[in-house]
Formats: structure tokens, sequence, C-alpha cells
């Protein structure tokens, strides 16, 4: 992940949440600017300092490390459009994991037999958010 998502994702969590940057920084034992350096896109974090600002907001944080050819590698169109900021931003109002989004576009996009055009990753990344969007208790 970098260092921007994981800042966009922190805001975002702690936006969601109703906190300061300044309660956070007293629950997590770190300072306000290091925050907010971080929350900016800017800094380089320790694994502890995430895991004190994931537990301060109410996660928790996992790493895995896993290997690099396991499973298709995804299509050079989706790494393309999953540069781009609208996919980052879905990534982040949506609070889900990049490459687990990856992963689901992947598949569908997998099911059209053909090779697919940023227009279908923005159809597919809009039926996915829109599934995001409906309340969980409708059938």
């Amino acid at each position: 992940m970098k260092i921007v998502e994981l800042g966009a994702l922190l805001r975002h969590r702690r936006t969601a949440a109703g906190r300061t940057i300044a309660s956070v920084a007293a629950e997590a034992g770190l300072s306000v600017p290091y925050i907010a350096n971080l929350e900016n896109g800017r800094g380089n974090p320790t694994l502890s300092a995430v895991s004190s600002l994931a537990s301060a907001l109410g996660a928790r944080l996992t790493v895995s490390l896993t290997d690099n050819d396991d499973g298709d590698p995804l299509p050079e169109s989706l790494v393309g459009f999953a540069r781009g900021a609208r996919f980052q931003t879905e990534v982040t109002r949506l609070g889900v994991d990049r490459a687990a989004l990856l992963a689901a576009m992947a598949a569908t996009g997998s099911l059209a037999g053909r090779p697919l055009t940023d227009l279908d990753w923005h159809r597919i990344l809009d039926t996915i958010t829109l599934i995001n969007l409906l309340p969980h208790d409708e059938p």
C-alpha cells in the first residue's frame, strides 16, 4: 500500500468515527504533526506506529507476505486503471483492501472473454460501488 493510500484510509476512518487528530494522537501515543503528515501522504511510518493508529481507530493492522507468482497476473489494462484517481478514491471511500478489490475486478473481467478497456473497468467498479451502497438488510 502506498503512503498516500494509507493516509487517505487513516483520515477516512478517523473522520467517519468523528475523531480529531489530537484525540487519535493521544490514544495512539503519537504526535499530531506526525499523524497529520501521514494523512497527507507524507512520511515513512513504522509498522508499530501504524498498528497504534489502527488500534486507536478501532481496527487492527494485518500484514501478509505472499509470493508474487501465485494466481494469474492482473490484466495490464486493469493495472493501468488502478493507477487512476477514480480507483484510488473508491478504494478509500469503500474502505476495502486494494488487492481484494483488484482481484474481484479481475475475476469479474475474466468472464468477458475479451480484453477489457478503461470503460469496462469503470463499469465493473460502478457495479461494485453500487452493491456496497445498498442497505445490508435488503434481500
